[in-house]
């Protein structure tokens, strides 16, 4: 397995759960990144919490150790093009996996995930992990 990897919430949180099959597919892909959309959505299940402190110095860790995409013009471009194109289809999708998607598209990278809803997104690469 090679290739760029996006790292959609449902993935990383299976990292930080320490998942064997997530570590061992990051460990045999080329590159992987977290979205920060992703980041956020992390951020605040840690700051929603009961240990607050413990939860938020693990996301700071996972920054740390992985490197992380921000939106930039251009994945809003990409990201407004998706939304329309998903509305006019009837396909709704997740407001934060638009942004993920749209991150992934501009880097032409595959979203690794367990959500279905990212193959209906045209043009943008899936693995199901």
């Amino acid at each position: 397995m090679n290739g760029r990897y996006a790292l959609d919430t449902n993935i990383v949180i299976a990292l930080i759960d320490r998942d064997a099959s997530v570590r061992d597919r990051i460990a045999r892909a080329d590159e992987v990144f977290i979205p920060s959309p992703v980041l956020g959505e992390l951020f605040f299940g840690a700051f929603h919490s009961r240990r607050v402190v413990e939860n938020v110095a693990r996301v700071d860790q996972l920054a740390r150790d992985y490197p992380v995409f921000p939106v930039d013009e251009m994945v809003a471009k990409t990201y407004g093009e998706l939304r329309h194109e998903l509305l006019i289809q009837g396909k709704p999708v997740p407001e934060n996996d638009l942004w993920i998607a749209a991150i992934a598209k501009r880097l032409s990278a595959t979203v690794a995930t367990r959500d279905q809803h990212f193959k209906d997104i045209d043009g943008l690469s899936v693995e199901m992990w």
